[in-house]
């Protein structure tokens, strides 16, 4: 676990200040419904996906008052939520993001000072797996495109319900694999993981329904979910196509050999969609 940590800490050292000068402070998929591919802007879809991951998973008049924001890369979702909840104006409200990469602690902590929400944010190194937390210290922990990067699914969701207050929610988005309970993965399927593996320093996938039976086994409630593939892997096609740019090529190049490796083996994850064996799945639930 040390060795997978130093490899994420790395990657997104290197990485995240070329990825938010040439893609933006969201570091996740974006949201396409039917028809909006073509005109949809890129980054607009990265915040739809937020707002709509709120709108499925919460009740339309749940305020909370203390966020977790676990793997929050550069802040944009962690500030984006406090944005929304109007942390700015209640005096006991805070989120809170964590991360590998202290480029990206630091990086986030200083946009929270560009946005004026300096005062209710935090922005902390700290592993997924043991969070430096109290037990029951949020309302909310929200997980977005970060359980891929998980050593062990079951303990980063154990340790997501010892931090969370009994009636908190729990809102996971991560990259899966298809379901397998009526036919298993084929040699082809894991050598095309692995690739992925390789590349965005992951050391496995699950699916699903994995990740729910695990939600379940941990008791937690209300537990719900879905499979967003199709409205999101639009994304990746947007993404390479603004990888072509002369500003990210040698972006890509100054950022370093993992960087490059991760930017050429791009259309993995495209192909990946396309063949059904990567899934995007979300879940929510309460404690």
């Amino acid at each position: 676990m040390p060795e997978l940590n130093s490899r994420i800490r790395d990657f997104y050292d290197a990485s995240s200040g070329l990825w938010e000068q040439i893609w933006g402070e969201h570091m996740h998929h974006g949201y396409y419904a039917p028809g909006e591919t073509s005109q949809k802007d890129r980054r607009l879809a990265q915040i739809d996906l937020i707002d709509r991951l709120l709108a499925w998973a919460l009740p339309s008049d749940y305020t909370p008052t203390s966020i977790l924001d676990v793997g929050c890369g550069i802040g944009g979702s962690a500030l984006y939520l406090a944005d929304r909840y109007d942390f700015r104006t209640y005096e006991d409200r805070q989120v809170t993001g964590i991360t590998l990469s202290p480029v990206q602690a630091e990086r986030a902590s200083a946009r929270a000072i560009e946005l004026g929400l300096q005062s209710r944010s935090q922005f902390l190194v700290a592993d997924a797996m043991a969070m430096p937390f109290p037990d029951r210290s949020f309302d909310l922990v929200w997980s977005l495109e970060s359980g891929e990067h998980m050593p062990d699914k079951a303990k980063f969701l154990q340790e997501c319900d010892r931090v969370l207050k009994p009636g908190g929610r729990l809102i996971l988005a991560t990259w899966c694999h298809r379901d397998t309970s009526k036919r298993a993965l084929s040699n082809d399927e894991l050598q095309h993981l692995q690739r992925i593996y390789n590349v965005y320093c992951l050391p496995y996938v699950i699916s699903l329904s994995e990740y729910e039976a695990i939600a379940r086994r941990m008791n937690f409630r209300q537990i719900k979910t879905a499979d967003w593939s199709e409205a999101v892997s639009p994304f990746w096609d947007e993404v390479i196509e603004s990888a072509i740019s002369p500003a990210a090529i040698w972006g890509v190049w100054r950022s370093g050999l993992n960087t490059l490796i991760a930017a050429l083996s791009l259309r993995q994850m495209a192909k990946g969609y396309a063949r059904g064996l990567i899934r995007f799945g979300i879940l929510a639930a309460t404690k």
